[in-house]
C-alpha cells in the first residue's frame, strides 16, 4: 500500500506555518501531490469541486448569516440589548461580566461568527467593566470565553461546514450542539457568580441607584430585547421545526434584521452597504478555504489517501477509543494555529470515515469535535481568541493576565466535554425529539 499521499499533511501545515494563508495553502499542495498524480486531468477535477462548491444550496446560509451579524453590529442594535441586559443584571455578583456573557450569547445565536460575537461584545462590554474596576484576568476571561461560544450555539457557521462533510442534515447537527452551547453558557455564568461572591474585590458590585421604575424596565427590554429575540426565535424555530432549510431560515434572518434597523431608526444606505462589504469580505475568505478544502480532500481519496489511512491505523493496532482521542488531540493542536472553518474540512473529511467503520454515532462525534475545537480556540499560548481580544483590548490589559483569564473558562469547557462523551444522550436528545 503506497502511503506517500499521507505527506500531503506535513506539506500543509508546513506551508501554513510559514505564513501562507490557509487556502493558498491547500490549493498548493493539492496542485503539487495531484499533478504527480494524475497530470492534467487534474485541472478537470478542480474544476468539478468549483462547480460543487458554487451550487451548494447549504453555502448559501453562510453570507445570510453573516450579514445578520453585520447589520446588528453596524445598526448600533447590540448596543442597546446590552444596555437591558445589565438593567436587570447589575446588582447581581459580577452583574457586569454576566451581562456580557448574556450578551455573548444572544449574538452567537443572531451571527454564527467567532470573531464578530467576541470583538462586538468586547468593544462594548470592556470600557464598562474596566471603569467599574472589574479585574482584567475576570473581562479577559469573560470576553474570551463569551465570544467562543459562536462555536457551538446555533447558528454556527462551522457547523453549516461541518454537516455536509459529516452526512449529517444541517437541523440535527444545530440541535445537538444547542444544549452543550447552553450548558457551557450557564457554566460561565455560574464561575463569573462565584468567583464574584467569594472575592467581591475581581468584581465590584454596582451600588448605584437605579430610579427607573419598573413599568420603564419593561418598556426599555421590551423595545431592546423582544425584537432581537424574536428575531432568534423565528430562524431557530423555523429551522429545528423544520419549516425552511438553513438557507431559507439565514434569508428570513436577514430580512428580519434589515426590519430591526428600521424599527430603531438605524437604517441607512450607508448601513446597508458596510454590512454587504463586510458580509462580501467574510464569505469570499471562508467560501476560498472551502474550495481548497474540497479539493484538497478530492486528491487526497482519489489518491487512496483513505485507504491509506486505515492501513496505517490497522499496523498500529489501534481501537475505536484510541481513533478518536488521536483525532480530538490533532483538532485541539491544530486549533493554536488555524481557523475553524479549515480544521472542519481537513479533519473531518478524513476521520468520520474513519470511524464509521468503528460505529461511532456521527452526530454524537461531531458535536464533541465542536467543543473541542472550541477549547481549543481559547487554550493558550496560541489562542485565536485571544488575539481577537488584543486587537480591541486596552494597553492595560497584559497579555499574562488574559492567558490566566481564560484559564477557569476552559475548565468549564472541559467539564461540559467530559459529560458529553460520559452521557451521549446530551448531543442527541434533542434531535430526537425535534426530528424523530
Amino acid at each position: 500500500m503506497d502511503i506517500s499521499v499521507l505527506w500531503m499533511f506535513p506539506v500543509l501545515l508546513t506551508l501554513i506555518f510559514l505564513g501562507i494563508p490557509v487556502a493558498f495553502s491547500m490549493m498548493l499542495t493539492t496542485l503539487a501531490f495531484g499533478w504527480m498524480r494524475f497530470g492534467d486531468i487534474l485541472f478537470l477535477q478542480m474544476a468539478q469541486k468549483v462547480d460543487e462548491v458554487a451550487t451548494n444550496y447549504v453555502l448559501g446560509a453562510i453570507p445570510l448569516f453573516i450579514f445578520m451579524g453585520a447589520v446588528l453590529e453596524k445598526a448600533g442594535i447590540a448596543e442597546k440589548l446590552f444596555d437591558s441586559i445589565y438593567m436587570w443584571t447589575r446588582r447581581l455578583p459580577g452583574g457586569l461580566a454576566i451581562a456580557a456573557l448574556i450578551m455573548c450569547t444572544v449574538f452567537a445565536a443572531a451571527s454564527g461568527v467567532v470573531g464578530a460575537t467576541e470583538t462586538l461584545v468586547g468593544m462594548l462590554a470592556i470600557p464598562a467593566m474596566l471603569k467599574r474596576r472589574y479585574a482584567n484576568s475576570l473581562v479577559a476571561g469573560t470576553i474570551c470565553g463569551g465570544g467562543s461560544l459562536g462555536t457551538v450555539i446555533p447558528p454556527s457557521i462551522p457547523v453549516i461546514i461541518l454537516a455536509p462533510i459529516a452526512a449529517l442534515p444541517v437541523g440535527d447537527l444545530l440541535a445537538a450542539i444547542l444544549l452543550p452551547g447552553l450548558m457551557m453558557s450557564a457554566m460561565f455564568i455560574i464561575y463569573i457568580t462565584g468567583i464574584a461572591t467569594l472575592r467581591p474585590e475581581v468584581a465590584p458590585r454596582d451600588m448605584e441607584p437605579d430610579e427607573r421604575t419598573l413599568p420603564e424596565k419593561l418598556r426599555i427590554t421590551a423595545v431592546a430585547l423582544l425584537p432581537t429575540a424574536f428575531l432568534i426565535l423565528t430562524v431557530l424555530g423555523t429551522l429545528f421545526g423544520g419549516l425552511a432549510t438553513p438557507t431559507e431560515a439565514a434569508a428570513c434572518g436577514s430580512a428580519g434584521v434589515v426590519l430591526l434597523a428600521i424599527f430603531y431608526g438605524r437604517f441607512s444606505l450607508r448601513l446597508l452597504f458596510e454590512a454587504s462589504l463586510k458580509t462580501v469580505s467574510l464569505t469570499a475568505m471562508i467560501l476560498a478555504i472551502v474550495l481548497a478544502g474540497s479539493m484538497f480532500s478530492g486528491v487526497f481519496f482519489a489518491s487512496g489517501g483513505m485507504r491509506a489511512t486505515t492501513t496505517l491505523i490497522d499496523q498500529l493496532g489501534l481501537q475505536p477509543w484510541s481513533v478518536m482521542a488521536v483525532i480530538l488531540g490533532i483538532t485541539f493542536i491544530m486549533g493554536f494555529a488555524m481557523d475553524l472553518i479549515s480544521i472542519v474540512l481537513i479533519m473531518m473529511t478524513i476521520s468520520m470515515p474513519i470511524l464509521r467503520t468503528y460505529g461511532i454515532d456521527p452526530l454524537w462525534f461531531s458535536t464533541v469535535f465542536l467543543v473541542t475545537l472550541q477549547t481549543s480556540y481559547l487554550t493558550p499560548p496560541m489562542a485565536p481568541s485571544i488575539f481577537y481580544l488584543r486587537s480591541i483590548a486596552p494597553d492595560t490589559m497584559k497579555l499574562k493576565q488574559m492567558y490566566v483569564g481564560v484559564i477557569p473558562f476552559i475548565l468549564c469547557q472541559i467539564v461540559v466535554l467530559g459529560l458529553i462523551l460520559t452521557f451521549p444522550g446530551l448531543a442527541t436528545w434533542l434531535p430526537d425529539v425535534f426530528y424523530r
